[in-house]
């Protein structure tokens, strides 16, 4: 079972990196800007998440249910663009292993307050919404 779904791709010159490419986590490597302004629109919304962390391959905020589930949604850049954005969202396992990973039905909540916000913000061209909700996975 997979446990990464995409969620949207969309264009914005809006979430282009502010800090010098030796700034950002590897090179041509970006999203902060765009989880920054996830997490605090999300939270305005009633939606809370984490504040953005990152890894060696971008940014990403977490979920966490009252199901007692953990969920992130990965920030990203396409293929090294400043301007081409990808939404993904990652399940964790709640068991060793990578045993026992939660329904993504448990992250509906988040996933519909990030569609109701990209279909409304004047800055999101080009949106592609890819998440379909499957409840056999």
């Amino acid at each position: 079972m997979s446990t990464l779904r995409d969620i949207a791709g969309f264009k914005s010159q809006h979430f282009a990196p502010v800090l010098p490419e030796d700034s950002q986590v590897n090179p041509r490597v970006y999203g902060a800007e765009l989880a920054f302004w996830l997490c605090t629109e999300l939270a305005r919304r009633g939606m809370v998440t984490s504040y953005p962390n990152y890894e060696d391959w971008g940014w990403f905020i977490e979920y966490f249910p009252d199901t007692g589930s953990e969920f992130a949604v990965h920030c990203g850049n396409e293929d090294g663009a400043s301007d081409h954005w990808l939404l993904s969202l990652r399940r964790y396992p709640r068991k060793m292993f990578g045993r026992d990973k939660p329904p993504f039905q448990e992250a509906s909540a988040l996933i519909d307050a990030i569609r109701a916000l990209l279909t409304t913000t004047p800055f999101v061209h080009e949106l592609e919404w890819l998440y379909e909700k499957d409840p056999a996975i």
